[in-house]
């Protein structure tokens, strides 16, 4: 059962991904927090048809930690369940991510319109400088900044090494980071097929304050907290 819900969801992703990025690009001339809130109707689209097909449910915890204004959303990434699940939970965001992805048809497409900070992994120092200034940039015009300190999705269960670029936004900045853990990787495991009916818990904690500290303190007060909470999220 599990193996024909995962192809029903995959053939309506397949037809319902390219109609609505081909709409998206009539969005082009709206401004970009405008355009951002038409977009992310996909990432809603997507959840329904993961709760409907799959029977994937979310339950979020500490919602109310949740910033009013612009911050940084430090995230655990586990499957492309959070990529989703994001954007039904914080306000408007701009993703970090590889600029390779834009080159995706339809997918990449519609993501280039939500105004992401697409970087050069191979280009270090050049990559942290575009990470600084378009992220200040997107703070300034009401985004939040989401951003995978791991860089790529880890298999769950397993940790990996947090880069620090997150974490020098938020010092250079000053805005709050707000640490999310999750365990979506238990049902849609990195780059699995299948997905597994059942529960997905995001936990968001209290935001961490960056003003005049320094960015490894950060850093390693956001992994603590995520890597904690994750092992509470297993029992």
């Amino acid at each position: 059962m599990t193996l024909i819900r995962s192809l029903v969801f995959f053939v309506a992703q397949l037809i319902w991904v390219p109609i609505y990025a081909t709409l998206m690009l009539f969005t082009f001339p709206l401004k970009p927090l405008t355009r951002y809130r038409l977009i992310s109707g996909l990432a809603y689209s997507m959840m329904w048809l993961l709760r409907v097909i799959c029977d994937i449910r979310m339950e979020v915890r500490g919602a109310e930690n949740i910033p009013k204004e612009p911050c940084i959303v430090l995230c655990k990434h586990q499957s492309a369940w959070e990529t989703f699940a994001l954007q039904t939970v914080f306000p408007p965001q701009v993703w970090v991510l590889k600029r390779e992805l834009l080159w995706l048809p339809f997918f990449g497409w519609g993501l280039a319109l939500t105004s992401p900070i697409a970087i050069d992994r191979s280009d270090g120092k050049g990559a942290m400088k575009q990470l600084l200034k378009q992220g200040k940039d997107r703070l300034a015009q009401g985004f939040c900044v989401v951003i995978f300190p791991e860089g790529t999705r880890i298999p769950y269960g397993q940790r990996g090494k947090y880069k620090i670029g997150g974490a020098l936004l938020a010092a250079s900045s000053g805005v709050p980071v707000v640490p999310v853990a999750h365990n979506a990787g238990r049902l849609w495991g990195r780059n699995a097929f299948s997905k597994h009916p059942g529960l997905v818990t995001m936990s968001i904690g209290k935001p961490i304050a960056t003003q005049g500290r320094k960015a490894d303190e950060i850093n390693a007060e956001v992994e603590a907290w995520i890597e904690n909470e994750i092992q509470q999220l297993e029992h």
